[in-house]
């Protein structure tokens, strides 16, 4: 939850922009994933990419698991698909069940209505005090329309 009167140091951080993305991996044969805003490119040859995924979040020990992960990146017209991931589900049930989905060639889940989307497998990670941070090299991706992808600022950068 947000303090209402964030300090100096949350006010700054909270105006970093960041991407919007919906971060997927497998559970045996359902597709598992999150909303994430932490995620950035941090090489080019090869591609890569990581992740900051909170300690205790089902889907790190998923990514661990399968050694690979998806990512949706959202533009303005995908952003409701985010909604689909703030519900309470019934046993067996979950988000990709309301969404359009495909596969990337790895098998790793994507949005159909993304704006592009990446596959990457898992290289490493980097423990810090609330998140686990996943590095991932980029095996295959696809624009899926042209557009501008969707950022988010928050104005307290210290929560969520």
């Amino acid at each position: 939850m947000s303090d209402p009167d964030p300090s100096p140091l949350a006010r700054a951080l909270g105006v970093l922009p960041t991407g919007l993305f919906i971060v997927t991996t497998r559970d045996e044969e359902r597709p598992a994933g999150f909303v994430a805003s932490f995620l950035t490119q941090v090489g080019l040859d090869p591609p890569s990419v990581c992740v900051a995924i909170g300690k205790g979040r089902g889907p790190l020990e998923l990514v661990r698991k399968s050694g690979r992960f998806g990512v949706s990146i959202l533009d303005p017209s995908s952003l409701g698909c985010m909604g689909a991931f703030f519900k309470a589900y019934e046993a067996g049930e979950g988000p990709f069940d309301s969404l359009e989905m495909g596969s990337a060639p790895g098998g790793s889940p994507v949005l159909a209505e993304a704006l592009a989307w990446l596959e990457c497998r898992v290289t490493g990670e980097h423990e810090t005090q609330d998140h686990v941070v996943v590095f991932g090299e980029v095996e295959c991706g696809e624009l899926q329309r042209e557009g501008e992808p969707a950022t988010h600022v928050r104005k307290n950068g210290l929560s969520y």
